[in-house]
């Protein structure tokens, strides 16, 4: 597709609370809005997030990468995910979302196509580590406002305390699940899991570092284990079948390269869409993913919430149109392809 102006424009959203992990503390979070623009003026919108706390790529590089784009006079899918271009995957998601979302808009704007009718999808609650009482006040809120899975995020303090005391908080038949980040050894992951089993834990996301470790914790619980850092590509879904490590996965676009680096990791185990803390333009991007895994038949893939209502741990947004969250469930925008709009003078007041 031929390109006529690529614009490349990093920002931060704050937090309204500090997110807090084993990965760490964020204030705010970084990312990078991508625009191309076609010779009809029309302008697809990308979104990086660069996972340095992971060992991503860094915010500058991601940068670099992406105004690099502007060197050439058209862009396409096969292009943007072959090796030649050597783009970080936060990068190559971006561009490879901003096309997807142009080819929406052009297809609409030419007549050729009606705007898609989205559904909705449900999303699971994320309660950041704290205090367990703290941590089971925050569940309730986000129970008050229809949310009935809770995704906790263990390894930094009292994390049997968390998951009792938000079992308590939401009752027995809310779904529960933890997320360790690669923060246990196997000796304590096989502890904790033991020990949470009777807390009925939907899954255990990433709870150790490799698929070799959570192969063997996996035969020590009868809580099924997810990967998240350690499957980032189909290749690697295929190797964690294969060694029983992971019962399925969650998966984040920015990660993994862009949606349909995602559905091929969902071809080969039962996966869920998960935010990398996106902005509003990667949030409609991964809820177009996360409908098109609900929609196909992987055996009971469709019963698994999707972490994308991050949105509502920021104090702002970049969009004058997103998606919006209502009753535990996150509503795509109804415009043309993503259907994102930013907000020209919040982008501003963000941009780094």
């Amino acid at each position: 597709m031929k390109i006529a102006e690529v614009e490349v424009i990093p920002y931060a959203l704050p937090f309204r609370e500090p997110y807090v992990t084993a990965r760490g503390r964020l204030e705010r979070r970084e990312m990078v809005l991508l625009r191309l623009r076609s010779d009809e003026g029309l302008v697809g919108l990308g979104e990086a997030v660069p996972l340095s706390l992971r060992g991503g790529a860094p915010l500058a590089q991601v940068v670099g990468e992406l105004e690099g784009l502007g060197e050439r006079d058209s862009l396409d899918e096969a292009m943007l995910r072959s090796s030649a271009l050597s783009l970080s995957s936060a990068a190559r998601c971006a561009a490879l979302t901003a096309l997807l979302d142009l080819r929406g808009r052009m297809a609409v704007a030419d007549g050729s196509t009606a705007p898609a009718a989205s559904e909705a999808v449900e999303c699971n609650a994320t309660l950041v580590a704290g205090e367990p009482a703290a941590v089971a006040a925050e569940a309730t809120r986000w129970a008050e406002d229809g949310f009935d899975t809770f995704k906790l995020k263990l390894g930094t303090s009292d994390d049997f305390g968390q998951v009792f005391a938000v079992r308590e908080a939401v009752g027995p038949r809310a779904r529960i699940r933890v997320d360790a980040n690669a923060a246990w050894d196997v000796d304590t992951a096989k502890q904790m899991l033991e020990a949470l089993e009777p807390l009925e834990v939907e899954l255990a996301e990433q709870p150790v570092a490799t698929l070799e470790e959570a192969a063997e914790v996996a035969t020590w619980t009868s809580i099924p284990i997810a990967g998240d850092e350690s499957i980032e590509s189909r290749a690697d879904a295929e190797r964690a079948l294969a060694m029983s490590a992971c019962a399925l996965t969650g998966i984040k676009l920015s990660k993994v390269g862009g949606p349909e680096a995602a559905i091929e990791i969902a071809e080969v185990l039962p996966a869920y869409i998960s935010s990398a803390l996106d902005g509003p333009v990667g949030i409609a991007a991964a809820a177009q993913v996360a409908q098109t895994l609900d929609a196909a038949d992987h055996g009971e893939q469709a019963t698994l919430a999707h972490g994308l209502a991050t949105q509502r741990l920021f104090s702002s947004t970049v969009a004058s149109v997103e998606c919006e969250l209502r009753a535990g469930m996150l509503h795509p925008p109804p415009g043309p392809g993503l259907g994102v709009e930013i907000d020209e003078a919040a982008l501003e007041a963000h941009r780094i």
